[in-house]
């Protein structure tokens, strides 16, 4: 079994966990926010919080698929139709499109500041030093927007929210090539020494995340090839619509031309008629003139 196929079924395997501690915490579409955080690097748990504050409340773990905020909070996570044209789109109120969408501007946004609290008040005000949204927990508590998502951080189990988690990755990769290496010394054997040397380095604790970033990268590469056909079958199908309305086009030009070729021998022949009877009616009194 490939590398990227292992990464790939283990990357599966670790959205299914996810989603599934989310729905224990009584987290709503917890598999499209699990599978959406997978797609983007991002804590499954800080992606299930922003939701929570978003459309959830204090008092629930649960986000709703609602607009909200005066008509321009789209679907889940609130995205804004006044700042991004997905909001406007069909799509805003799917809840996986929307944790999809919702989880590229967070990564984006924790790429850009490198701190999980600057890049929770970034995605709320536009500016990572900005208070935010403020809400009033119990106790006469009020956060503001990055201390309210970190609290419902920690009510999901969370603990220090990371954006990737890939700590004792390369310790469980030295060992494996240690091993690799001790086993290719005492078999003689490099296939034997890889395999081993192989199943010691995944059998860590950086294990999942190494093999879990392979699949999330193999399974960017499907949705980048799964996007690059929809787009490709929207061109073909613009091309053949074009087509059709330009074939569409000349049938009613060439219709529009036989009728008026249709309308000008109508009249030629009214004008015929016309000219017959004036000729019969000459004729008949010539006649009458004669035979008086």
């Amino acid at each position: 079994m490939s590398a990227g196929l292992i990464g790939t079924m283990t990357s599966i395997s670790s959205v299914s966990a996810a989603a599934r501690d989310l729905a224990s915490h009584g987290v709503a579409y917890a598999s499209q926010i699990a599978g959406a955080a997978a797609r983007h690097g991002l804590n499954p748990r800080l992606l299930a919080a922003v939701a929570a504050q978003e459309t959830g409340g204090p008092a629930s773990n649960a986000g709703r698929n609602i607009v909200g905020d005066g008509g321009h909070g789209r679907g889940l996570f609130q995205i804004d139709d006044r700042y991004h044209g997905f909001a406007r789109s069909a799509a805003a109120m799917d809840p996986g499109a929307n944790a999809d969408y919702a989880a590229g501007l967070l990564a984006g946004l924790l790429r850009r500041y490198g701190d999980t609290r600057a890049a929770l008040c970034a995605y709320n005000a536009g500016d990572p030093h900005a208070r935010g949204t403020v809400t009033a927990w119990g106790g006469g508590a009020r956060l503001g927007y990055a201390d309210s998502v970190l609290r419902h951080y920690a009510g999901l189990g969370g603990g220090s929210p990371s954006f990737y988690d890939n700590k004792g990755v390369s310790m469980n990769l030295l060992g494996g090539l240690t091993t690799g290496l001790t086993t290719l010394v005492e078999t003689g054997n490099p296939y034997v020494a890889a395999g081993v040397g192989a199943i010691s380095a995944f059998s860590g604790g950086g294990a999942g995340n190494v093999a879990g970033n392979m699949g999330n990268a193999a399974m960017g590469g499907l949705n980048a090839a799964d996007e690059a056909f929809q787009l490709s079958m929207y061109a073909e199908q613009m091309r053949h619509q074009e087509q059709m309305q330009m074939q569409s086009e000349a049938f009613d030009q060439m219709m529009d031309e036989r009728s008026e070729q249709m309308r000008q021998v109508n009249t030629l022949r009214d004008v015929q008629m016309q000219q017959r009877k004036a000729d019969d009616t000459i004729t008949k009194k010539f006649i009458q003139t004669i035979t008086e």
